[in-house]
Parts: structure tokens; sequence; C-alpha cells
């Protein structure tokens, strides 16, 4: 028996449904931001809307205009915005009780248990789960610690196109220079090998990924500490949806055991089903030591940040491991929720079925737009690769994209290093007619800025 309603009856009926934008009520409340917020506010610049409420794969504005959300918070919100199932778990727990450190509840036990079972190979139900501050950023620095304490060593790998947060040890893994310049100096012997790909970061064959990233392992004049992990993004988010051969994920596995390091899978953007399994590394047949997760992990947009890794490296005493608001019992309740929805409502083949839909949308107009280059992903987790005459990465053509499907009412996002990447990251419960309004909007916006 299904948990929660069909997903047919989440969203506003009305999406999309756009008249004038930005309406007189978002520029108020945008011209007001403006003047009080930090100036670190980043989406209304490209994106100029004031939101009033959300549901399932629709969000409406202050000014009433109703649009298809076809990035989801940047994969928050995978089972769609105020999802009734998780919000009523959601607000039972908030007139229980909301905040209890590390105390034992039905709630944090439960949600343990259940991404011990869902964990992929032999993480199942042999992992330990350490909740730390709210964020990815903080898993990333949980994992950090993890390593660290289990090694005996210093050193970090992560991988050229990686972002894994922003905090001070999750901004050393991350890859992106403009997130870093201003802060350094960061934490000491990290190094970033080549991400295997054949698009906008290079022709980087597996074979080179996998022997440079062994060579810092155990080449005596590698010129850093031996790492203490191996920090890898299953399929790279902000780095452009990419997906690596089947065999590079085996590879990391095999450097990390001939080495003593960990492997650590960052799924904060790719976990709890956004790729049509609930890790990305199930895709890989891999198992990781740990693995951290955030974003989707709170069900309805609750912030929390988890570890979850091996029972063999659980090695930390009383306190190793802290953080103020690692017992944020909503937050818990809403992932748990989120996961039974999930699977009650078949979300994993959903998300399998529908991505493969819109890749083949997208597809299919690449046949005849010589500006696309590659379209990729798995599940609801998709990249289109744009470039110009030249064959350079174009951030133009995806800002333009980006635009007019604004104006049509759908939201959609970018990525890669050169931001030439349209990201499609809408919730699980997007429908089969949503998405296809929302492709037809999409593949319109894409002929129309390419002149196809």
């Amino acid at each position: 028996m299904a948990t929660g309603p069909p997903i047919e009856e989440l969203h506003f009926d009305n999406a999309p449904s756009v008249n004038t934008i930005p309406g007189p009520d978002s520029k108020r409340l945008l011209e007001r931001q403006q003047e009080i917020d930090s100036s670190a506010v980043a989406y209304p610049e490209r994106i100029p809307i004031a939101l009033d409420e959300a549901r399932g794969a629709t969000v409406r504005d202050v000014d009433g205009n109703t649009f298809l959300d076809f990035f989801a918070g940047i994969g928050v919100l995978n089972v769609g915005h105020s999802n009734p199932y998780v919000v009523e778990g959601v607000k039972e727990q908030l007139e229980t009780y909301t905040h209890t450190i590390d105390f034992p509840t039905e709630a944090r036990l439960d949600l343990i248990d259940r991404l011990r079972e869902i964990a992929p190979g032999n993480l199942q139900n042999a992992s330990k789960v350490v909740f730390g501050g709210p964020t990815g950023s903080d898993a990333i620095e949980g994992s950090i610690k993890l390593a660290k304490h289990n090694t005996g060593r210093h050193g970090l790998l992560a991988f050229e196109g990686s972002y894994h947060g922003t905090t001070a040890g999750a901004l050393t893994l991350t890859a992106g220079k403009q997130y870093k310049e201003g802060y350094g100096p960061l934490l000491p012997d990290a190094v970033h090998m080549p991400y295997p790909s054949a698009s906008e970061n290079g022709d980087v064959d597996c074979d080179q990924a996998l022997e440079a990233t062994k060579r810092k392992f155990e080449n005596p004049y590698g010129g850093h500490e031996t790492p203490a992990g191996i920090w890898v993004e299953p399929i790279q988010g902000e780095g452009g949806v990419v997906v690596p051969p089947a065999e590079f994920l085996q590879g990391l596995r095999d450097i990390a055991d001939d080495n003593d390091a960990l492997l650590i899978v960052d799924e904060i953007q790719t976990g709890i089903g956004r790729t049509g399994e609930w890790f990305a590394s199930d895709h890989f047949d891999v198992t990781p030591d740990a693995i951290t997760m955030a974003k989707a992990l709170g069900g309805t947009g609750l912030p929390i940040g988890a570890t979850l890794y091996h029972e063999k490296f659980d090695t930390w005493g009383s306190g190793g491991h802290v953080g103020t608001f690692r017992g944020n019992v909503p937050a818990m309740v809403g992932g748990l929720r989120a996961i039974e929805y999930i699977e009650s409502h078949g979300l994993l083949a959903h998300a399998t079925e529908l991505g493969a839909y819109l890749r083949n949308r997208f597809e299919e107009i690449a046949a005849t737009t010589s500006e696309i280059v590659d379209v990729r992903g798995k599940g609801l987790f998709i990249g289109v690769e744009f470039v110009d005459e030249a064959g350079n990465p174009d951030k133009g053509l995806v800002t333009a994209v980006q635009e007019q499907c604004y104006e049509n009412g759908v939201l959609v996002w970018n990525a890669g290093r050169y931001k030439s990447v349209l990201r499609l990251i809408p919730p699980l419960v997007l429908t089969e007619k949503q998405a296809e309004i929302g492709a037809d909007i999409i593949c319109e916006a894409i002929e129309d800025v390419t002149g196809t």
C-alpha cells in the first residue's frame, strides 16, 4: 500500500502559467533584498523571482506566476516541494521535540537503520552513521576527520572539476578556483587529479586518470604526503554532470585498498534516489568506505548532513565528532519519510524511465544542433553541453536557454567548469506529462537560441 498521495496529486494544476515576469511584487522583494541582504546572494541574478509557495515539481511566485521546477533546490527536493506525507511527519515531530543533540530518539535510530539498509554493497547493515553540522560541507568535514583519524595521515586527494562544499576542509577538496579566491591557505598536502572525461573538461581517459592518482600514493617523489583518502563524486555535479567510465570507481577502490586509504564517495547531490539508484555508487558496483550525504536527506528541504561509513572505521572516542545540530529530529523524520515515499511509489524506477525519456528528447535535438556536443547523466540528473562555432565551451548559449525557459515557465540551471552545461535535476515526483511539457519548452528554447 502506497504511503501518501500519488505523484500526480502533488503539484499545482496550471503549471506552467506565466504572465509578466518579474511581476511587481517580485520586483519589490528583489529590490528590498538587494538593499539589505548579503552581496553573496546569487540565484536571483539569473532567475529574478520571489517565491510564495511550492508543491511537488511546481513553484509559484508572489505575483501568481507558476513554474515547473527542473532544479529542485539543486537536488534537495527529491520527493518534491511540500510533499504531504513528509510534511505530516515533520509537523507532528515539531510539536513534540526538535533538538536532541545525540540523545537517542526513535526517528534518529530509524533513519540510521534505513540508511544502513539502502547503503551500497557490504556497507549494508555493517555501517555506522555520524551526524555533525546540518550541511553537505559539514558531512565532508566529518569524512576528512574520519580518514585522518583512521590512517594517521593528513594528505587529501580529490579531482579536477569537483565540488565538495565551502567550509575550510571541504573547500580544500573543491576544485573550483572561484570558490577559493581570497581564502587561502587551506589544508596542506591536498592534490587534485584529472577526472576522466571527453567533454569541456578536456580529453582525459580513464587509464590516465587512474595512473595519475596511483602515482600520488606510490611515487616516492610524488611531492605530497600520501593521502589519507580519496574523495570523489560518482557523477560530478557542479563539474558538469560528468559520468565517468564504468571502471573508474573500481580503479579508485583498488588504489585505496592497495595503499590503506579510505575511498569516500560524495553522494550529497547524487544520493537518495536522484540517479535512479539509492546512491550513484550502485551504478558502478563499487562499495566505498564512506558516503557523505545531505541535500535530499532532509526530505522537505530541512538541513541535515551525515556521513555513513563502514563499522570497522568507527574508531572515534566519545565526542570524537560533534556538532550542535546533530540532533535535528524533524529533519530526520523528513529523511525517513522521504525514503519511505520513494520506495512506496517506485520512484527509483520512475527516475530511471523519465530520465531516459528526457535524455532521448535532448539527443534527438542534438542530432540536428551542432552546438550540443553531449547529453549525459543517470536518472533525473541530466547535463546538456554546449559549444560555440569554434568548438569552445559556450556559457552564453546556456544562459540564453535558461532565460527563455524562465520566461516560458520552466526553471533550469547550469553547471560545468565554464558554465556551458545545462543542468536538469527535477524532483523525482515529476510526472510524465510535466516531463513532456518541460522538454517541449526547453527544446524550443534551444532551437530558438541556436537558430536550429
